[in-house]
């Protein structure tokens, strides 16, 4: 499979998982998490589905698109783990979390991906759902969508 095939297939997943994930969590009290804002594509579908939710952003830097700028009060930038922890302190609640940070290595990213587990399932509301391009520890995995390739992205909810 080209990149290109595998990136489209990549990115049809994570919308089709996050448009899921936003019905599931209709009863689900709480915010919007989105950890890596990168350019600001989810950000920006994450707007549209959950428009009557706050919607914060984590990432070390902004660089995203100029249509995408989550408003200041929403944008924690720095280092996940302290900025997770800032979140939980705060008191807010997350009913509908995407996880997409990385650095491009599979084994640092899992790595990553489960020692930042325990802050997430802090923040997290009880029943909240977790859309994850990496396998997180500590969660209880659903099976998410239809159509979703096994391991292309995972699905949990928080308990």
């Amino acid at each position: 499979m080209s990149r290109l095939d595998s990136m489209l297939r990549r990115l049809t997943a994570q919308r089709d998982g996050l448009n899921w994930a936003a019905e599931q969590v209709n009863p689900v009290s709480g915010d919007v998490l989105d950890m890596g804002l990168g350019n600001g594509r989810t950000y920006d579908h994450l707007r549209e589905i959950m428009s009557t939710r706050r919607i914060w952003v984590i990432d070390r830097i902004l660089q995203c698109h100029p249509s995408c700028v989550p408003p200041e009060q929403d944008f924690l930038q720095g280092e996940a783990r302290a900025m997770l922890e800032q979140l939980a302190a705060s008191g807010h609640k997350i009913a509908l979390a995407h996880y997409d940070f990385g650095f491009g290595v599979k084994e640092k990213d899992v790595a990553e991906a489960a020692a930042l587990s325990p802050v997430i399932a802090q923040v997290m509301a009880p029943g909240g759902i977790i859309v994850s391009g990496q396998p997180l520890t500590g969660f209880e995995e659903l099976s998410g969508p239809g159509g979703i390739p096994p391991g292309r992205y995972m699905f949990y909810r928080a308990s």
